[in-house]
């Protein structure tokens, strides 16, 4: 690795120094075959800022193919990217696989020998660690983790961990008797309804911007925030065909849901934010929105957390949007979003009869590093260089 500046943030640069030993240490592991499927370029920018968060087929080396002590080091490279909290989230989410591979009764629809897999998570590692610009990614069926790193001017660290979503399928998952449920992502959605019934009834009804849910979230899994999307059909996603029985299936399902054409108007992104602003809001309610924001913020390590927050305080915290989209009772099919100009939050809990959870987490200029490589290629340049 090369030598570090002299850390203007110790606590950034030591994150920094573990995420690439870690990273090192992986591809060491690796044998050469293995190093082929996980290692790309920096700058093939198709491969490094494609992104699913369905069953799809993914570049990168699976888990599924790695030895115990493989795949021990991938899963500590993923911990160094994330909070304790968030490194029990992520990896409850792909313990949930075998759930719902039995709720599906054992199919085998998205892979050839087994539908629902824990050895279906990916991991790429994009340039060389520690050398900036470099980046990894972690990815499978609802968690979707993207680290870019990067120097500016002087020597200063830049690090972004967008786009980062988490799923949870099923939402909630019974233990026997009186044990209670597993809930990977309860608080981000009980956060977001007691702050969407906290709401005086004209700021509710001005939060709520459709009685009936989109399908999925909006942006879907688009490398950058459209201004105008609306959500992706599911084929689509997949990379699927979409023929006439999957067509009429997915009528069927939107009829279920009492989606019409207009509702795709109302929850249509804009740049222009919908809902109502944390500005606008009691103080009740601006401290739960500070909290469902810390929700998604706290999954990162303590220095992503400081410099993130930052982004997201003062006049840019009452900046910031809340808009709800379906019913605010449990149990039902619901939507939100948070956005400004440097956050986009989407979640929704519709599919499986509202037992399933999408979570995602953007930033419109700094997704997959776009803002700090920009610094670090300007402070990179010289005349006549």
């Amino acid at each position: 690795m090369e030598a570090s500046p002299e850390p203007e943030d110790n606590a950034l640069w030591l994150l920094a120094e573990g995420m690439a030993q870690a990273a090192a240490d992986l591809l060491a592991a690796l044998d050469d075959d293995q190093q082929t499927q996980a290692c790309f370029p920096f700058n093939d920018e198709r491969e490094r800022t494609r992104w699913y968060y369905t069953p799809n087929a993914r570049g990168g080396v699976p888990l599924g193919e790695l030895s115990p002590h493989q795949e021990r080091l991938t899963h500590k490279l993923v911990a160094t990217g994330l909070s304790e909290g968030g490194y029990v989230t992520a990896s409850t989410i792909i313990g949930l696989e075998n759930t719902l591979d039995a709720l599906e009764k054992w199919r085998t629809h998205w892979y050839p020998e087994r539908g629902r897999d824990p050895g279906k998570y990916f991991v790429s590692i994009f340039g060389d660690p520690g050398r900036f610009p470099w980046g990894w990614r972690f990815e499978g069926h609802h968690v979707s983790l993207h680290y870019t790193l990067a120097t500016a001017d002087g020597g200063g660290l830049l690090i972004t961990p967008l786009p980062t979503f988490f799923g949870s399928d099923p939402a909630r998952a019974s233990f026997v008797g009186a044990s209670g449920d597993l809930r990977p992502l309860a608080a981000e959605e009980e956060l977001a309804r007691a702050l969407v019934q906290s709401l005086p009834s004209a700021l509710r009804a001005k939060a709520v911007i459709s009685d009936v849910p989109p399908p999925d979230i909006v942006m879907a899994n688009r490398s950058r925030i459209v201004d105008g999307a609306s959500p992706i059909p599911a084929a689509q996603l997949m990379g699927r065909a979409m023929t006439a029985e999957r067509q009429a299936q997915i009528d069927e399902w939107h009829k279920r849901l009492g989606l019409a054409a207009h509702h795709f108007e109302l929850f249509r992104y804009s740049t222009a934010p919908k809902g109502v602003p944390a500005g606008a809001m009691p103080e009740d309610a601006r401290r739960r929105f500070r909290e469902l924001l810390r929700q998604y913020v706290d999954r990162m390590p303590a220095a992503i957390v400081r410099i993130e927050v930052e982004k997201l305080t003062g006049a840019a915290f009452d900046a910031l949007h809340f808009a709800w989209a379906g019913s605010v009772e449990p149990e039902r099919a619901h939507y939100y979003r948070l956005q400004g100009p440097r956050l986009l939050v989407e979640y929704d809990k519709v599919q499986r009869e509202a037992n399933h959870i999408h979570s995602v987490w953007r930033d419109p200029q700094g997704d997959f590093g776009y803002d700090i490589l920009a610094r670090h290629y300007a402070d990179a340049w010289t005349p006549g260089g």
